[in-house]
């Protein structure tokens, strides 16, 4: 896995030494045509897949480590974007997103996740998982209108247990805003069905349960 992922992280220089040495091997006398074929043939394929399919396979271990530098610094190597092929441009986008949102940059999250929107997935998880967010996003800037659109269209689409959930929960408050309690009640169990295991949701679960139980309605 190690030198998979260093092939990853180097494909486009080893690209251009497989071309130089093919080049050596046609003009230089070093070889037959045939060898230099065989390098000519090996950088067309990395330099293809550098720009066309990325690096983001590399962001695995470093998000899991939660080390948002080095995420950051594999991101920042994707030269040109708009080459990648459209699930992992999606995927790009949704990334920046994800970070600019941690950074509570919310701008920036909203403009790269209608990108990631744009370019569309055909997983429909991942399309729910991007109109979450946006609610989110929607949310946190007070945009209770969009907000409330982003997580209706989510809902519509296959949601894993704590997108879902998360929707909902956004739900919760839209419903809490406009003092529509019972609304929002209804929402609340439904966000507790989902039975997530998100220890962020669930903890907002408990708050949204509590402060619930104490008002009318």
């Amino acid at each position: 896995m190690k030198f998979y992922n260093l092939l990853i992280k180097y494909r486009f220089w080893a690209g251009i030494a497989s071309l130089i040495i093919g080049l050596l091997l046609q003009f230089a006398g070093l070889g037959d045509i045939w060898a230099a074929i065989i390098f000519y043939t090996l950088s067309v394929i990395a330099i293809f897949t550098h720009f066309f399919i990325g690096p983001l396979r590399l962001v695995q271990e470093p998000m899991e480590n939660g080390d948002v530098e080095q995420v950051e610094r594999i991101i920042k190597s994707v030269w040109f974007p708009r080459l990648l092929f459209k699930p992992i441009r999606s995927s790009y986008y949704t990334l920046i997103g994800n970070i600019a949102m941690a950074n509570k940059d919310f701008d920036t999250a909203e403009k790269n996740l209608k990108m990631s929107a744009a370019v569309g997935s055909k997983m429909a998880e991942n399309e729910g998982s991007t109109k979450v967010q946006l609610g989110m996003v929607a949310l946190q800037k007070s945009n209770f209108k969009d907000s409330e659109k982003y997580f209706r269209e989510a809902l519509k689409i296959s949601l894993d247990s704590d997108n879902k959930a998360m929707a909902l929960l956004g739900m919760v408050q839209i419903y809490m805003n406009k003092r529509d309690i019972r609304a929002g009640k209804d929402f609340l169990m439904r966000a507790k069905n989902c039975k997530s295991k998100n220890e962020q949701v669930v903890a907002q679960i408990k708050d949204l349960d509590k402060h619930l139980a104490r008002v009318p309605g």
